[in-house]
C-alpha cells in the first residue's frame, strides 16, 4: 500500500516579495526609507546598481535596499552568479543571494469567439537571485572602489530646487500643512523656515510632487479615493512615499520620515495582506511618477547633442 504524497505549492513571486515587505512593515519599518536611517559606509545612498552600472527600478530598489541594510552591505553593485563568473570573479561559498524580479510580456496567438486569430500580450514575472559585490571575490577594482566625493549640501539642495522648478508645478508657501490639491492643481508647502533643514523641505516637496503627477492631465492615477483616510487614500500615500524615496536617491537628499505617515502602517498592512500584487502596482506607479518628473526637466546642451 502506497502512502499518498502531499504536494506543496511553492509561493509565487508576488507572495514572496509581498511577504518580504510585510515583514518590515509589521516591525514598524518602512523599507523605502529604511536605508537612510543608518550611516552608509561608502558615504552616500544611491539606487542599487546592476553589474553594468544601470540603476535598478521599481520594486527591486526596495528589495535590494532592505537586503543591504539587513546584511550591512555598503557597495551599491549587484550581479548574478553567472555575471560574476563571466568576469573571472567568484561568489564565496556559503553566500546567500537576494531576491529580485524581472517583468516582461510575451505575445500569444489565440482564436477569438468568431474563429478569427488574434494576438494577445500576456505579462509574466519571474524571480532570480543576485549577490552584492561584497559577497564576491576577484572582482575588477571599479566594483569595490570608493565612490566619487559627494557634492556639498548646498550644491545638492541647489540641484534639487532646480529640479523641482523644472517640473513647472504650481508650488505655494504658507500655512502649516504640506499637501497637494487635486481640485485646484497646486502644491501647498509650509514656509521654508518651518522645516528642520533644507533637506527636509526638499524631501517633503518630493513627496507632494509625486502626488502632483496623479492629476488627470498627467499620469491620471486613481485608486478610488473617496475621502481622507480611506483605502484609496492610503494606497496613494504609499505611492507618494515610494516616489519620494526614488527622487531623494536620485537627487542625493535624505527623505523626510514624516511621523504623520506612520499612521498609515495599519492601512498598508491591510491592503497588502488582501492584495498580494499591490506592492508591485505601487512601486510601478511610483517609478512612473519619478520618470515623469525627470522627463519634465529642461534639456541640457549635452543631452541635446546626444539626441541629435
Amino acid at each position: 500500500m502506497t502512502t499518498p504524497t502531499t504536494q506543496t505549492t511553492k509561493p509565487d513571486v508576488y507572495s514572496r516579495v509581498t511577504a518580504r515587505i510585510l515583514a518590515d512593515l509589521e516591525k514598524g519599518v518602512r523599507p523605502w526609507v529604511r536605508p537612510w536611517n543608518a550611516e552608509h559606509a561608502a558615504g552616500r545612498i544611491t539606487r542599487p546598481l546592476r553589474a553594468n552600472g544601470t540603476p535598478y527600478k521599481g520594486i527591486n530598489v526596495f528589495l535590494l535596499w532592505a537586503e543591504a541594510m539587513e546584511k550591512g552591505y555598503s557597495a551599491p553593485f549587484w550581479m548574478t552568479f553567472k555575471q560574476a563568473a563571466e568576469i573571472g570573479a567568484h561568489v564565496r561559498k556559503g553566500e546567500h543571494g537576494a531576491l529580485v524580479v524581472y517583468a516582461d510580456k510575451f505575445t500569444r496567438t489565440e482564436t477569438d469567439t468568431k474563429g478569427e486569430e488574434c494576438e494577445r500580450e500576456i505579462p509574466f514575472m519571474k524571480a532570480y537571485t543576485v549577490f552584492n559585490v561584497e559577497q564576491i571575490d576577484d572582482l575588477p577594482a571599479h566594483y569595490t572602489a570608493p565612490p566619487p566625493p559627494r557634492p556639498e549640501p548646498p550644491q545638492r539642495i541647489a540641484a534639487a530646487e532646480a529640479f523641482f522648478a523644472g517640473t513647472g508645478a504650481d508650488i505655494r508657501h504658507g500655512g502649516s500643512r504640506a499637501f497637494y490639491s487635486t481640485t485646484y492643481d497646486f502644491i501647498q508647502m509650509p514656509p521654508f523656515e518651518a522645516f528642520r533643514d533644507a533637506e527636509s523641505h526638499a524631501a517633503t516637496l518630493a513627496h507632494e510632487l509625486t502626488h502632483w503627477t496623479r492629476h488627470p492631465s498627467r499620469l491620471d492615477r486613481d485608486f478610488g479615493r473617496k475621502r481622507q483616510g480611506d483605502e484609496g487614500y492610503a494606497r496613494e500615500e504609499l505611492v507618494a512615499e515610494m516616489g519620494a524615496a526614488f527622487l531623494c536617491a536620485d537627487l542625493g537628499i535624505t527623505p523626510e520620515v514624516r511621523a504623520d505617515h506612520a499612521a498609515y502602517l495599519a492601512s498598508w498592512l491591510e491592503v497588502l495582506n488582501n492584495d498580494k500584487r499591490f506592492i508591485f502596482t505601487a512601486a510601478s506607479a511610483a517609478q512612473r511618477a519619478a520618470d515623469y518628473l525627470h522627463g519634465l526637466q529642461p534639456k541640457t546642451e549635452e543631452a541635446e547633442q546626444l539626441a541629435a
